[in-house]
């Protein structure tokens, strides 16, 4: 009997791997070369700091990249958008790029920051589960990180999406 529960959560298991790792490999069959060209030129071209954003999940994905950007060279930070909303926006300069994670593209707290981003003339790379958000919309360049479904078996809570949305800044570093 044991032996049988430790097989269905070994089949459970795997199964979520599967899933998470077939959102991955359409995300790469879905990349756009010219956005990905594009966001890769402007990283390559930054003369400040890489500034990533995102709430909630997206928000611990984004300070994975920036801790990886960190690593491997690149001046990469986190600010959490209510906090740049209470004086936090004073680290953004016009130099940095900023690469905001949001899987709707429509978070409240995140495109509160973008008029501010703006004024200061930074670039924006959105990683966004949603192509048409108003997010993708406000960005230079708009990266597709939309999953057809999630891992959670009531397909609610954030799998594949953040496991795309990580894979993809991942990616991006190693240009």
């Amino acid at each position: 009997m044991i032996a049988t529960a430790s097989q269905d959560i070994a089949a459970r298991v795997a199964e979520i791997l599967k899933i998470e790792a077939a959102a991955v490999q359409r995300a790469a069959q879905r990349l756009d070369p010219a956005a990905v060209s594009r966001a890769v030129d402007i990283l390559l071209n930054c003369k400040g700091k890489v500034i990533l954003t995102g709430v909630g999940k997206s928000g611990v994905i984004a300070q994975k990249i920036a801790q990886t950007l960190t690593s491997t060279g690149t001046a990469g930070v986190y600010v959490h958008p209510s906090d740049a909303l209470h004086g936090g926006l004073g680290i953004f300069s016009g130099e940095d790029i900023v690469i905001a994670l949001s899987n709707s593209g429509e978070t409240d707290e995140l495109l509160a920051i973008m008029p501010a981003i703006r004024q200061r003339a930074c670039k924006v790379i959105s990683i966004v589960g949603n192509m048409d958000s108003t997010l993708g919309s406000q960005s230079e360049v708009t990266l597709d990180a939309s999953v057809e479904k999630e891992a959670c078996p009531l397909n609610l809570a954030p799998t594949a999406s953040t496991t795309v949305a990580l894979a993809i800044g991942d990616a991006l570093q190693w240009q």
